[in-house]
C-alpha cells in the first residue's frame, strides 16, 4: 500500500537546537496512527515540520505522491493537510459560526455535518470564542479542521486540559472519524485515548523514534510505556 504521508529522516532545528533527529514515519490511506512520547520528545515539532510551519532542513516529506518540504504552509493546507493544533487556536473575537464559515472548503464535510458530530456547537453558533469552555473550543477546534476539507487530519494534542466527561467525546469522535475513514495524526499524551482506535504507533525520544509498531504491541511492552512514556 502506498502511503498517504511519508515522513523520511527529517531533521529540525530551532536556531541552534537540533530538536528532529532522522525522524520517519508513515500514515496510509484510512490509518489512524499516534505520535507518542513525554513533553519535549519532538512531538508536536513532527507536526510542525509535516505541515511546514517549522520546515526540516534535511530529509523529505511527502503527502499525496508530492514532495511538500518546500511549501510554505498554506499551499501545503491546500492540498489537504489539515491541522487542529495544540492548544486549539480558536480566536476570542469571532463567534463560532464564524469560525466555521471562514475555515469551510467544499469537500466531504458540510456545516451541518459537523454540527451533527458536535450538536453542542449548533447551540453556541452565536457564542464568541473567549465565552466557550475549554471542551467546547476543542470540539471547534476540530470542527474546523474538518471543514478545510482535509485528507489528512493532524491533531496535536487533543485531550489537553479537558474533563474526563469531554475526553471520551473526543475519542468517541475520532472513532467516528476513522469509521468514516479518515486518516488521522494524533499527537496525545493520554495512552489510553492514543490506543482506543489506533492502528500504528510510533514513539518519540529526544528527537528519534524509538518503538514502531501496532497499538496491541505496545501495550503489552511495558518497557517502553515506563522508559519513554512515563506509565
Amino acid at each position: 500500500m502506498t502511503p498517504l504521508l511519508s515522513v523520511e529522516a527529517i531533521h529540525t532545528y530551532y536556531g541552534a537546537s537540533h530538536v528532529l533527529q532522522g525522524v520517519s514515519l508513515q500514515v496510509g490511506p484510512g490509518e489512524v496512527v499516534a505520535l507518542l512520547g513525554r513533553n519535549g520528545a519532538g512531538k508536536t515539532t513532527t507536526i510542525r515540520s509535516i505541515i511546514q510551519l517549522t520546515p526540516p532542513r534535511q530529509g523529505r516529506v511527502v503527502f499525496a505522491g508530492r514532495p511538500i518540504e518546500r511549501l510554505p504552509p498554506h499551499r501545503a493546507s491546500r492540498l489537504g493537510l489539515a491541522l487542529v493544533p495544540q492548544g486549539r487556536g480558536i480566536f476570542s473575537d469571532l463567534t463560532v459560526r464564524e469560525h466555521l464559515t471562514l475555515a469551510f472548503r467544499p469537500g466531504p464535510w458540510s456545516l451541518d455535518q459537523v454540527l451533527d458530530l458536535f450538536p453542542r456547537l449548533r447551540e453556541r453558533l452565536g457564542a464568541y470564542g473567549n465565552q466557550l469552555s475549554g471542551g467546547e473550543q476543542q470540539m471547534l477546534a476540530i470542527a474546523r479542521g474538518l471543514l478545510l476539507a482535509p485528507r489528512l487530519l493532524l491533531l496535536d494534542e487533543p485531550s489537553e486540559g479537558l474533563a474526563p466527561r469531554v475526553v471520551e467525546q473526543v475519542a468517541a469522535v475520532i472513532g467516528r472519524l476513522k469509521a468514516a475513514g479518515l486518516p488521522i495524526l494524533l499527537v496525545e499524551q493520554n495512552l489510553s485515548l492514543a490506543l482506543a482506535h489506533t492502528d500504528r504507533v510510533y514513539v518519540l525520544s529526544k528527537g528519534q523514534v524509538v518503538f514502531e509498531g501496532g497499538a496491541r504491541e505496545l501495550w503489552s511492552r511495558s518497557e517502553v510505556h515506563q522508559r519513554y512514556l512515563g506509565v
